[in-house]
């Protein structure tokens, strides 16, 4: 499994995965939009936290 991208890498209006709280056990990824970065370090291991269009929020994984 390879590191999650760091804060500079992601921008708002960016496609990518995020793992949500409660899908950290199975690790089911969600797609989606960035709406807002919510981390103001530039890097998390388990990565950025963001909020999606669609209101969800989770750690970035991938950018798609």
């Amino acid at each position: 499994m390879s590191s999650p991208p760091p804060r500079n890498k992601l921008t708002v209006g960016m496609m990518v995965q995020i793992i949500q709280k409660h899908d950290q056990r199975t690790g089911n990824l969600t797609d989606g939009k960035v709406k807002r970065i919510l981390t103001s370090s530039h890097f998390h291991p388990h990565g950025i936290k963001v909020e999606l269009d669609s209101g969800k929020i989770g750690r970035v994984q991938n950018i798609i």
